[in-house]
């Protein structure tokens, strides 16, 4: 299915359109750029329709607009009445994809849109491609060259063109979907459609039409057939997110659907064969879940063929500084709002933070230091974290942990306070520093510099410092 970011003031198009292009092509309306922003920002916009106005200043917002979608590298029709087509054909000639008449031929139109929609695919594959050349161990559209994601990246190319099952899990916040797209952008299905799908979202009430569709009258308030998630993802790849929030009901109902490789609309006896690649997501421990009995050990079975973990963004801190001058390059330039780069006290904040959203909390992060920064330079004050321990210490210690006095008897009880959980922390678990900065709930480099305080600090009690050497 292509997403379709139709953008105009007239609100009666969108009905028509959504009707006359068909299931192939799924449209979203929105009448200002905050909402197309949003929109392009989620990934839910491949092609945008671009309808220009005869007003004077909603004409020179949706110029200024068009421009913007060619830095973006977003395909952009640019759809106008006879009296607006030399302004259209200027942007046409100036970078958009292409022009339609208003009102326009469907036939024309589908045909555009595919058109678009191909050569922004081939675009991203050829971006890809440059990206491994340009730097070798990344993959698709993931950010980040740390041992934990190099393994994800080897998985990821493993499975590809494999028809099996895989079973993403992870944190939330930390790219599941992004993971579940890589499989599908590498693989055979790349033209196909994707489709995501969060169970949790959707209430136990309705989730069975949502995802097998139903017939005119299955049940009180339908007013027509619909096709469910499994028929939209037609032989494209299908990704059910929180697998582990479905009722066992569900369970039961999704578990057939995957030992007889078919289903049915709710309403309907009439089989139809299940041709889509299945990517399951959970942020929940599974097994866990199968031995307190709400979930099912054999639809366990079925859908974790291969494993994925996403690492959560605390176990691969060296990733931070490029993820966020990808988020900062990002968003600097949806808000059309320069900017020239971090200072290095707001990046060695963003390194010591714990983030417990993960990347997706790194990313909201950004979003707002760049609208708080008064210049061009993220500063350490126009960060805001979610709590005043940016890494399990007070802010004074995430900036400089050296400038605490050791002759203030508060400031050093502290301190050493501090140092004395981190060793013993340490010693509980054997040695491995990553489970003991996750055990106190801290970034690893927050760990380091404690343990590293007490090794230079020669007032510090010599029997502790053996301890962290040893």
């Amino acid at each position: 299915m292509i997403k379709i970011g139709l953008y105009s003031d007239d609100r009666t198009i969108h009905p028509l359109l959504s009707s006359a292009l068909g299931k192939e092509f799924q449209i979203s309306l929105e009448s200002d750029q905050e909402g197309m922003n949003t929109r392009i920002a989620a990934g839910d916009c491949d092609v945008v329709i671009l309808d220009l106005s005869s007003d004077h200043d909603a004409l020179r917002e949706r110029i200024d607009y068009s421009r913007r979608l060619i830095e973006l590298n977003l395909p952009a029709i640019v759809m106008a009445d006879d009296g607006l087509r030399s302004t259209a054909f200027e942007l046409v000639r100036t970078g958009a994809f292409g022009y339609c008449r208003k009102p326009p031929s469907v036939r024309e139109l589908k045909t555009m849109l595919s058109r678009a929609y191909e050569t922004s695919l081939l675009k991203r594959q050829l971006h890809t491609v440059q990206q491994r050349l340009e730097e070798p161990g990344t993959c698709d559209r993931m950010i980040g060259s740390s041992s934990h994601m190099q393994r994800v990246y080897e998985l990821i190319q493993r499975v590809t063109n494999l028809n099996a099952a895989v079973l993403v899990n992870g944190p939330s916040g930390t790219g599941k979907e992004l993971i579940a797209r890589a499989i599908h952008n590498l693989g055979a299905r790349a033209n196909r459609p994707f489709v995501a799908v969060s169970c949790g979202a959707i209430p136990e009430t309705l989730i069975e039409a949502e995802l097998f569709g139903h017939e005119k009258g299955a049940f009180t308030g339908t007013v027509g057939a619909r096709e469910g998630y499994f028929e939209q993802a037609a032989d494209g790849t299908l990704f059910l997110d929180e697998i582990g929030d479905l009722s066992l009901f569900t369970q039961v109902k999704l578990l057939r659907v995957l030992q007889q490789m078919e289903f049915s609309r709710l309403g309907s006896n009439k089989l139809v064969p299940l041709r889509a690649r299945l990517v399951f997501a959970t942020h929940r421990d599974l097994a866990k879940l199968v031995v307190e009995g709400k979930f099912r050990q054999d639809l366990y079975y079925r859908i974790n063929v291969m494993r994925i973990d996403s690492p959560a963004l605390q176990d691969r801190s060296e990733d931070i500084p490029k993820l966020a001058r990808h988020f900062l390059r990002h968003y600097a330039g949806m808000f059309q709002k320069p900017m020239d780069g971090i200072e290095p006290e707001a990046m060695e904040l963003l390194q010591n933070y714990s983030w417990p959203g993960n990347v997706r909390e790194l990313e909201n992060v950004l979003q707002r230091a760049i609208i708080l920064a008064p210049g061009q330079m993220v500063r350490a004050e126009d960060l805001t974290l979610s709590s005043d321990e940016a890494d399990g210490g007070d802010l004074e210690d995430v900036v400089d942990i050296s400038d605490y006095n050791p002759a203030s008897s508060f400031e050093r009880q502290l301190r050493d306070y501090k140092v004395k959980l981190a060793v013993n922390a340490v010693r509980e678990n054997n040695g491995n520093k990553t489970l003991a900065a996750r055990s106190l709930c801290i970034s690893r480099a927050y760990l380091h510099r404690l343990i590293r305080l007490a090794e230079s600090d020669p007032v510090f009690d010599s029997d502790l410092r053996q301890t962290v050497n040893g």
